[in-house]
């Protein structure tokens, strides 16, 4: 989970991962770790049963939402997005999700769960071509672990409305299912500008990466390749624009279990590592997780995000 700048730009080179760019990248590299990710599955063409004479016309392929940067926003050393729940009010403080790795101060320990911590942490909130809208302020860290998943919930200073109306930027829509295999994604990193596109390849019972353990991680396809400071980005769902995972980390040199290696462990224990594969962790838990008024409520029934 950390990554310099010589390291991030000559794994990018090398990889020959699928990106689009728009606007100029930050001069600084990020100093936490990032994952990656690049190629869309193709939806398979379902045949409409017919009645008498002819042959069945194959139902029209659904066309993919354009995915664009409006949202998503830059941290010092990730990237982020402000995220509404379905059941979030326009009048409802916003929040920005990212990672747990991402936070101010330093990494939550193994079994560490930060809930309303104050914090005072800025975000350049972007629009739909990456340009810089405006800046929002964090008034606390609502939520953040790196157990069993790895991300950060910060409460901003504004609400949905009046980022809106200052800044004439929408949040994107949190989904509340899981997503499934081969759902083409794009992993959309608002540090660098940039975006990443590919499929869900298939989920992780455990991902464990040195102290930290991570469970039903979603894998993507290896065109993904994701780079310091994408770590946070929201993973889109191409066909509904509605964001399903939070990137957080990749193998980058084949290492086992290792800081920036994490590893695969299924059911029975067995381990595998995939060199240069990239992953993210879900999302649709946050919303069985909070409450009216877009406040954390670890105490809800379906909730089961790690609790203090």
């Amino acid at each position: 989970m950390n990554r310099s700048l010589i390291g991030t730009l000559a794994a990018l080179a090398l990889s020959g991962a699928t990106l689009v760019s728009v606007g100029a990248s930050s001069a600084t590299a990020a100093t936490e770790a990032g994952p990656r990710s690049a190629d869309a599955a193709a939806t398979a063409t379902a045949e409409t049963p017919t009645h008498g004479k002819g042959k069945a016309k194959p139902k029209p392929k659904p066309r993919p939402k354009a995915v664009t940067f409006e949202g998503t926003v830059a941290l010092s050393n990730c990237s982020g997005a402000v995220v509404k729940l379905p059941d979030s009010a326009d009048r409802d403080p916003a929040l920005v999700m990212s990672n747990g790795h991402c936070l101010e101060g330093g990494f939550p320990a193994p079994g560490e769960v930060v809930v309303d911590r104050p914090s005072s942490r800025t975000f350049t909130l972007l629009d739909a071509r990456a340009g810089d809208a405006g800046t929002v302020r964090a008034t606390k860290v609502a939520y953040a672990t790196m157990t069993d998943t790895d991300v950060s919930l910060y409460e901003v200073d504004a609400t949905y409305a009046q980022i809106k109306e200052r800044f004439g930027v929408k949040p994107l829509a949190l989904a509340a299912e899981r997503p499934k295999a081969g759902t083409a994604i794009s992993v959309v990193s608002g540090y660098w500008k940039k975006q990443y596109t590919c499929s869900v390849d298939g989920f992780v019972h455990e991902l464990r990466e040195g102290r930290w353990t991570w469970k039903d991680s979603v894998r993507y396809t290896p065109a993904c390749q994701t780079i310091g400071g994408t770590s946070g980005s929201p993973v889109v769902d191409t066909a509904t624009g509605a964001v399903v995972a939070v990137n957080n980390t990749g193998n980058e040199s084949g290492g086992r279990c290792t800081d920036n290696n994490p590893c695969e462990v299924d059911e029975n224990g067995k381990v595998t590592v995939r060199k240069g594969i990239n992953y993210a962790q879900q999302s649709y838990q946050i919303t069985r997780c909070v409450a009216d008024g877009n406040k954390v409520d670890l105490s809800l029934p379906e909730c089961t995000l790690p609790k203090p």
